[in-house]
């Protein structure tokens, strides 16, 4: 069931973003009379599920959900259409546009990902306001990973500056070690001593290397705050208000120790929780599911937005997102980072395994950041190459003969699917083998 509702939201997020992706360049060209002979959710190779002709154009639903498209006239894209082109150029056709008006049909797909990503992000914040954990509620420090353990850092301790500035939340401090430089780190330990640690400048890449991106966990008590009906963890027995005591009669005091524990499980687990003042011990079976759709008490502070504020805190989160995602682009280029590249496994792992609205709307927006991103790379058959080309053309005067084209679009369809298959491959792999 968790594997239908994480599908259903990753579905429904997806078919949103592509649908308004394809309006980005089907509204600029219906504005600059470009035919548009086909606007599709999902492709439609040989048939598809739904489809219906209004004017010049059809609309329908494919049934290969991996993407969408608009079929525009005169257009070199993955339709391959090499009889429209050997034909010779309509008025209403993209090629016989000014090339900055095709520039601006290009463009309105990213650029509509882009808005519609930050245009959530200020929904959400008006809606639900933001959480956020400080020193202050920060009672029992972070756990450390053992990569940064060796410069000094310690169990218990708390961040109180990076690079001289207090942090806003616990939960960035890794990233401004990773993503935003952050290296003189100045720390409260258990003991009450204050020290301040200057990490080396290629710490960023190593922690990657050592797969400590979360060097710095939160710790949290292993008290149980809700759980989802029917949920994999409520079957085996935990109810909201049970706090663990112990695994196989070994006492825990933190969160982070169950679960670890729980992943790293291969046998059936005996969990000790004290619950209305009674010991009981609860049967676990094997696999980290039994932790999904169980929260934790996690001391923290909220505050709320009026409209106004929404509208500035919405858009800084959206371009920091953005910001981030393009600054993690380094750690691509490296055997870890290469293996570490996901599908359509992955990205629905993002989502909640029963159905939360607060969480399927983060997802969708950071999904949307990074559609644009993705699709303004410098690759022909994405959005990014035809860009390319275009500037190319805007800036020497000559355009691209379509012969050129055509290859240019084949060599990047077979690109796109050999990475297709590799993402994927890689979701499968680790859901055989770990990972």
């Amino acid at each position: 069931m968790e594997y239908l509702i994480k599908g259903g939201q990753l579905l429904l997020s997806l078919s949103l973003l592509i649908v308004l992706h394809e309006f980005g360049h089907y509204l600029p060209a219906r504005k600059f009379k470009t035919r548009v002979e086909k606007f599709y959710l999902f492709f439609d190779y040989k048939f598809s599920i739904f489809k219906k002709k209004i004017g010049d154009t059809e609309w329908g639903i494919g049934w290969i959900p991996l993407g969408g498209y608009v079929k525009i006239s005169g257009m070199i894209d993955e339709s391959m259409d090499k009889e429209q082109m050997d034909k010779a150029p309509q008025e209403w056709e993209f090629r016989a546009k000014p090339a900055w008006q095709r520039l601006i049909i290009m463009v309105g797909g990213v650029t509509v990902n882009l808005i519609v990503g930050i245009l959530i992000y200020m929904m959400i914040t008006f809606v639900w306001g933001k959480d956020y954990t400080t020193n202050e509620n920060l009672a029992n420090g972070y756990e450390v990973n053992t990569f940064f353990e060796a410069f000094g850092f310690k169990d218990g301790d708390k961040v109180l500056t990076l690079n001289g500035e207090k942090p806003f939340s616990a939960s960035t401090i890794n990233i401004d070690i990773a993503l935003h430089g952050a290296k003189d780190i100045e720390v409260l330990h258990e003991d009450g001593t204050i020290e301040t640690i200057t990490v080396p400048e290629d710490t960023d890449m190593e922690m990657f290397k050592a797969g400590a991106m979360r060097g710095f966990s939160v710790r949290y008590l292993p008290l149980i705050d809700s759980v989802h009906q029917n949920c994999t963890g409520q079957i085996a027995g935990l109810q909201k208000g049970d706090y663990i005591t112990s695994i196989n009669n070994t006492p825990i005091t933190y969160w982070h120790e169950f679960d670890k524990a729980v992943k790293d499980s291969n046998y059936v687990m005996k969990v000790e929780v004290k619950r209305n003042g009674e010991l009981v011990m609860i049967d676990l079976p094997l696999g980290d599911s039994y932790i999904s759709g169980i929260s934790i008490d996690r001391p923290h502070e909220h505050k709320d937005y009026g409209f106004g504020e929404s509208l500035g805190q919405g858009f800084s989160l959206g371009i920091q997102t953005l910001g981030d995602y393009v600054g993690q682009m380094k750690y691509l280029f490296t055997s870890k980072g290469a293996g570490s590249v996901g599908g359509f496994g992955a990205i629905g792992g993002m989502f909640s395994p029963t159905w939360d609205w607060h969480s399927f709307w983060l997802n969708t927006a950071f999904l949307s950041i990074v559609l644009a991103f993705m699709n303004v790379l410098p690759i022909p058959a994405l959005d990014g190459g035809h860009i390319m080309f275009l500037m190319y053309e805007i800036v020497s005067g000559r355009k691209p003969n379509d012969k050129f084209m055509e290859y240019a679009q084949a060599a990047g369809m077979i690109l796109l699917l050999g990475l297709l298959l590799y993402a994927n491959g890689n979701d499968v792999y680790k859901a055989i083998f770990g990972g």
